[in-house]
């Protein structure tokens, strides 16, 4: 399938991709780390299918450091012993936040009581909109068939900077 538009070719999308870029730097300019905001941000793309914020975030994630073996266990964190409990937290929050038509609670209180055990406030207000902002994120890539494959790292920190 192709894509199906090119959104920042539009005065609209361009509109809206300054905007997603905006908010992705205040998300970045927190005290929430790096590997735990590019984690949490595979693990939804994963639930949803986004190839294009697969491959941005994968590459984000190995050019912050983070190691191969890690990014191949983020979709089985639960039974794998590389997370620590603050990333484990971050996942599960990721995962009920995105999938919030399956359960008719949304996050569930033990996974948020998990969340502030590790995160203090400015964290975790950047966490829950970092999972927000990425399943908005998926969504347009998604509905457009944006593919996975030719992001580099940086590229979208540049695409808000020219904006």
């Amino acid at each position: 399938m192709d894509t199906r538009l090119d959104l920042f070719s539009t005065e609209t999308g361009s509109r809206l991709g300054k905007r997603f870029a905006s908010l992705g730097q205040v998300i970045d300019r927190t005290p929430l780390p790096k590997l735990t905001r590019e984690l949490v941000s595979l693990r939804a793309s994963q639930i949803n299918g986004c190839g294009w914020c697969l491959d941005m975030h994968a590459k984000e994630a190995a050019a912050a450091g983070e190691s191969a073996v890690r990014l191949a266990l983020v979709a089985a964190w639960r039974e794998s012993t590389v997370f620590t409990e603050a990333e484990r937290a971050a996942l599960a929050l990721a995962e009920e936040g995105t999938r919030l038509a399956d359960a008719a609670e949304g996050v569930s209180d033990e996974t948020w009581a998990r969340v502030r055990e590790h995160y203090d406030d400015e964290q975790t207000a950047a966490l829950v909109a970092l999972v927000a902002l990425i399943n908005a994120a998926n969504r347009l890539a998604v509905i457009l068939h944006q593919k996975g494959g030719s992001y580099e790292p940086g590229l979208f920190a540049a695409f808000a900077e020219e904006r």
